[in-house]
């Protein structure tokens, strides 16, 4: 008998017990349901992961700071830390036990003086009051200095391959009807004013209440000062990838701009003058091992590094490791349903007794009795996978959009995204498993005599 002889006769023996194929096929579709989404959400979320480190870092910087606690982690420790005055640290949390060293203008200059680094760009922590437009409406607002490396999506306008002009901006989209804009197009070049307010310092209380013997300070006095200044919109962000700040997405100033704004809200405080870190162009940074030998150099200098690609390699990990926790459902599942078609295919040895029987007596080999089980388990294999991934893509296809919009991923970012061939190599393997789950039932009846078979009742 040829293969596709074979093969054909075991897809009509399974259509004489359909209940029972349907339900094991079934059981299977349950686990490449659940393996197919759990492939669909690694592929979109790598893929957004992508996307997001290339919106906010240039390949050949690395972020260089002073607290190794972050270096690997990304995050400080909890632990108390014996305060020193005579380091510069900033404190977080309620209890102030959270102190991170953070980096200096010194810092910076020694930085800036290594022959293989080619830039560096104090993160400046800008505390901006609010941002208006063309109606006058104030809204509050993050601000961060533009990043030449950074490949932001555009709604409209166009960006330089350098810094941005002084005196023009970058608007996320989310800005652009709040501030008076018909839409995105329509922002561009049209002039904005951001806010920044002066904080009181001890210095200027020493000097507003002393500054005489009987005046007295009046109402206007003791306002903290503000500066406006306008800038031109010259391009505006699409919302999803365009930054990784937790405050929502920043309006991107020029390096010189931005420092002009701090410098004004930061001046003669306590924090003037360090940063939390401090973007570090290196030459050839773009490739992984000269980024690695920058960073040995630096550490022992006494920085603290973190390149882009371990930022990637980071979010990768977390990212595999719920992967395959999801994934051991879908294995469970798989597992489970093979009991099912070992029992299956028992049953219908145990049925087709005579039929094994008369088969062989008619001259068919064990070899091909024993395969006409074996597709018969592949064909279950094959139902249930194709089931199972059909409504798996079926059901993202579905959901991509309500997940991009509940996710605030923007246009064009999907979270489930469908590999053909993935799939088509998931489908193989459930057959392939199939085969195997129905190996001995099919041994058992290439075993069979076909005299005692045909005495069977």
């Amino acid at each position: 008998m040829k293969i596709i002889d074979t093969v054909r006769r075991a897809a009509r023996s399974l259509k004489n017990a359909k209940g029972r194929t349907i339900l094991t096929s079934l059981a299977i579709a349950v686990g490449a349901f659940t393996l197919t989404l759990t492939l669909a959400a690694g592929n979109g979320i790598r893929e957004y992961t992508d996307r997001l480190v290339a919106s906010n870092f240039d390949p050949a910087e690395l972020i260089v700071g002073r607290d190794k606690e972050v270096e690997n982690t990304g995050a400080p420790d909890s632990t108390p830390k014996e305060y020193d005055e005579s380091v510069s640290s900033v404190s977080f949390g309620g209890q102030g036990s959270m102190q991170l060293k953070q980096i200096t203008d010194e810092d910076i200059e020694t930085l800036r003086s290594l022959d293989y680094v080619e830039q560096v760009r104090p993160n400046y922590q800008i505390d901006a009051r609010y941002i208006t437009g063309s109606n006058g409406r104030q809204y509050t607002l993050s601000v961060q200095s533009y990043n030449p490396g950074q490949k932001p999506e555009l709604a409209a306008g166009e960006l330089p391959g350098a810094d941005l002009p002084d005196g023009e901006l970058l608007l996320p989209e989310s800005y652009v009807k709040l501030l008076g804009f018909k839409n995105a197009k329509d922002a561009i070049g049209k002039q904005v004013s951001i806010t920044v307010q002066q904080p009181f310092t001890e210095a200027a209380l020493k000097d507003l209440f002393m500054s005489g013997a009987n005046s007295q300070p009046n109402a206007e006095s003791l306002q903290p000062k503000r500066m406006t200044k306008e800038f031109k919109v010259m391009a505006v962000s699409k919302p999803g990838v365009a930054s990784l700040a937790t405050t929502g997405l920043p309006v991107l100033l020029s390096s010189d701009d931005a420092k002009t704004l701090y410098d004004y809200t930061a001046k003669n405080t306590q924090q003037y003058g360090k940063y939390l870190y401090a973007y570090t162009r290196v030459k050839g940074a773009e490739n992984d091992a000269v980024a690695k030998e920058a960073k040995q150099k630096l550490k022992k200098l006494g920085f603290t590094v973190i390149t882009s690609q371990e930022i990637q390699a980071t979010i990768r990990q977390f990212v595999d490791v719920l992967q395959i926790l999801v994934a051991v459902f879908g294995v469970i599942t798989i597992i489970a349903s093979i009991f099912g078609i070992v029992n299956t295919m028992y049953i219908s040895v145990l049925e087709r007794t005579r039929e094994i029987g008369l088969m062989k007596a008619l001259g068919m080999r064990s070899s091909t009795v024993a395969w006409l089980f074996r597709l018969e388990a592949a064909w279950i294999g094959f139902f249930g996978g194709v089931i199972g991934a059909s409504l798996a893509w079926l059901l993202s296809v579905a959901l991509n959009p309500f997940l991009t919009e509940q996710l605030s991923l923007g246009e064009g970012n999907r979270i489930l995204i469908n590999d053909p061939l993935q799939i088509a190599g998931l489908i193989i393997l459930l057959i392939l498993v199939a085969i195997v789950a129905g190996w001995l039932p099919a041994r058992k009846a290439a075993k069979l005599d076909p005299i005692e078979a045909l005495r069977t009742e």
